[in-house]
């Protein structure tokens, strides 16, 4: 059994609030299958369903699962037997549809309430507990006044999802028996020490932003002279050059600033505590927000980790 003050001690795991064990104890039974990290990326998320469609049809066992964020969402529905019901709902979205799920919230903490997603939740696994699971799952939030890493592993499962999927500004924050927290990627994006801590031996991470390329670059800029653009899609001269300005909005603003502080953090974190392997879909023409590819996104999901099948299952040979 997991003790709480070795782990305590631990750096990675500072703040994390709940190291239950739903379904099995960590280190009482013999590992035979391999532990998934599933990363956040919003719409890009929906490649995770692909990712475990590949498992399932190659025959590799999942021990547990930790996710963060749409990793969570994911990862929670997987083991609650209800895939099909969120392939099903992830592939039958269009603009118009996405639209009509996002309930305005403008006197609240988020744009939006997010209780239109939460009653389609509700519709499939409500009452469910971490508890109730076959195996160990966790999801990663974080705590908006101190800024903890909060790790779920018991009580109410949708609220768990809710409360790591709650993007900053965007999504309400979730209370979770007296704390408030919002989405995981804040503190840890792709959380392979979360499944290390549950003494996994084999860890396999799902990273959905590992083709963003160049947002790790620093580049010296001269910052010309002071404008005012009518508009924000007025062309303007920027250092010498003329340039369009996109209009991103509030949201795609703020999305947008999310994915750079994600990127930054899993950099550093992977590269302190790596996985035994990566899985990589090639995802970076897709746009967070493009809910409605889910056909496409599922697709890159699973070509990505057949791909791998064979190295899968040599890891997998060094548990006998």
């Amino acid at each position: 059994m997991l003790e709480w003050a070795s782990l305590r001690s631990r750096p990675e795991i500072q703040g994390a609030d709940s190291l239950a064990l739903s379904g099995a104890t960590a280190s009482n039974l013999q590992k035979t299958g391999i532990a998934l990290a599933l990363g956040g990326g919003c719409a890009r998320g929906w490649s995770h369903i692909g990712v475990l469609r590949a498992l399932d049809e190659a025959g590799i066992e999942i021990s547990m699962i930790a996710g963060t964020s749409i990793g969570a969402l994911v990862g929670g529905c997987y083991l609650a037997g209800k895939l099909d019901e969120l392939e099903a709902f992830a592939r039958g979205l269009t603009r118009r549809r996405i639209f009509g799920l996002l309930d305005l919230n403008f006197g609240g903490n988020g744009l939006f309430g997010g209780m239109k997603l939460d009653a389609r939740l509700r519709e499939h696994i409500d009452g469910l507990r971490f508890e109730d699971l076959p195996k160990p799952f966790v999801c990663v939030a974080a705590e908006i006044r101190t800024g903890h890493e909060i790790w779920l592993s018991s009580g109410s499962l949708i609220n768990a999802m809710r409360a790591s999927y709650a993007l900053p500004g965007v999504f309400e924050p979730v209370n979770c028996n007296g704390r408030v927290l919002v989405d995981g990627a804040l503190v840890n994006p792709v959380p392979v020490s979360v499944c290390r801590a549950y003494e996994e031996p084999l860890v396999v991470a799902v990273n959905l932003s590992h083709e963003i390329y160049g947002r790790a670059a620093v580049i010296r800029h001269n910052a010309g002279e002071l404008t005012v653009a009518k508009d924000a899609n007025q062309a303007g001269f920027l250092g010498g050059h003329q340039t369009r300005e996109a209009k991103l909005g509030i949201t795609g603003v703020m999305v947008e600033a999310f994915n750079i502080i994600q990127d930054r953090i899993s950099r550093a974190r992977l590269a302190g505590d790596p996985p035994d392997i990566s899985l990589q879909p090639k995802l970076g023409h897709i746009g967070l927000t493009e809910f409605h590819r889910a056909d496409e996104l599922i697709a890159l999901g699973y070509e990505a980790t057949m791909g791998r099948v064979a190295e899968l299952e040599q890891l997998r040979a060094t548990l006998a």
